[in-house]
């Protein structure tokens, strides 16, 4: 089975690497992917394979092997796009002001249909079903996967996994990593109040700056003290904006600071949203002034399934070499197939892009980001492969 997949992997490779580039040259931003949908159920239907539309832009489509009520394992893609200008000046170049598949996505869906065009192939070879999820929205919250789990998308589905390029790992390697794999992320937005006015007449105005500074220092020093000694669960507080739109000598009426919190345990995270609205409180007190505290929840922790992920990492070392399979650490960044790991038993491992020696280095949500297009013919056929084996597994 692996050498038959491996072929047909091959096989298929230029017709992927040129759907990738297509998608690449006409990308589209979260919940407006609309031709990019049209173009994958194109393909889904010159190919038979059965499929629907769901929240608006998504697609699922259903490859069904011999006895196809028996399970149901779902591989997921998503199709966005971020808005970034691309500067690279490859042939295949973004053709849209600001929009870039900066983050794989175009690989993403190339592999997932590249999957999809072997399973077709191969369903006489594998009980059960397997289902097809291209998802919409990843990069805005709540995210697409949340929206099409509101659908019904796992509904009847006992696995689910996800690939995702990686640049930190070369070409031709892939990694795994079991248990919290990506942190849940949260959006921090306080705004503090107070009487604005001249900086000199500190009699008739509030220290609506310097109240601000106060509360952005003392929130992110929770960092320091929940990390000081290490632990399994790290986090993270940092502010990226501080709004305060006076002038030399004009002290405004409100500042507004927005940042975000990066957390692995949900106790850990109740707690800081306390501690943080606690903080905000009492420094506007001492200063006089009012603070508003909005914290807008984001994706939760992602959570690769131990048992699933290390069965699937033993699939990979038999269809790639032991070599070839790496160990990854646990990322601060985050992922909304969260949401799907929070419903079933789920797996995102991660597909290296990198070549040095082709100049191809530069990390994800960049203007420069690329991949080497020889890592859409390893996932394609990987992705296969653990399908098959998964749904053999459950």
């Amino acid at each position: 089975m692996i050498e038959k997949i491996k072929v047909l992997a091959k096989e298929i490779k230029d017709s992927i690497i040129a759907f990738r580039r297509q998608l690449h040259r006409y990308p589209e931003l979260s919940f407006v992917e609309y031709e990019t949908s049209h173009l994958i159920q194109n393909l889904l239907d010159e190919w038979k394979i059965e499929n629907e539309s769901i929240n608006v832009t998504g697609i699922v489509a259903n490859i069904k092997g011999k006895n196809p009520e028996k399970r149901t394992i779902a591989l997921r893609a998503d199709i966005d796009a971020l808005p970034i200008q691309e500067t690279n000046n490859c042939d295949y170049k973004s053709l849209r002001q600001n929009v870039m598949h900066a983050c794989g996505h175009d690989a993403h869906t190339a592999m997932l249909l590249g999957v999809a065009n072997i399973l077709n192939q191969m369903k006489d070879e594998f009980e059960g079903t397997i289902k097809l999820i291209f998802q919409p929205g990843e990069e805005k919250l709540p995210g697409g996967a949340k929206l099409m789990i509101e659908n019904g998308v796992l509904n009847n589905v006992d696995r689910i996994i996800a690939q995702h390029v990686y640049p930190d790992l070369p070409c031709g390697e892939v990694g795994f990593y079991a248990g919290n794999y990506m942190a849940a992320c949260d959006e921090i937005n306080i705004t503090i109040s107070g009487k604005g006015g001249h900086a000199a007449k500190i009699k008739e105005r509030s220290n609506t700056t310097v109240a601000a500074a106060k509360i952005l220092c003392a929130i992110s020093e929770l960092s320091s003290e929940f990390n000081k000694e290490e632990r399994e669960n790290p986090i993270i507080i940092a502010f990226g904006s501080f709004i305060a739109d006076g002038t030399y000598n004009v002290i405004p009426d409100k500042v507004y600071l927005k940042g975000t919190m990066r957390t692995f345990d949900e106790n850990d995270r109740k707690l800081i949203k306390n501690r943080i609205k606690k903080i905000s409180s009492e420094i506007a007190r001492s200063f006089g002034v009012k603070s508003r505290v909005k914290i807008d929840e984001g994706y939760p922790v992602l959570k690769n399934d131990v048992g699933f992920t290390n069965s699937l990492r033993d699939n990979a070392i038999d269809f790639l070499g032991e070599d070839k399979v790496k160990s990854l650490p646990q990322l601060m960044t985050a992922e909304d197939f969260a949401w799907y790991s929070h419903e079933i038993k789920a797996c995102m491992y991660r597909i290296g892009t990198s070549n040095i020696e082709k100049g191809i280095v530069s990390k994800q949500h960049t203007s420069t980001f690329d991949i080497d297009e020889d890592a859409l013919e390893t996932g394609v056929g990987l992705m296969t492969y653990l399908a098959i084996k998964a749904i053999e597994n459950v």
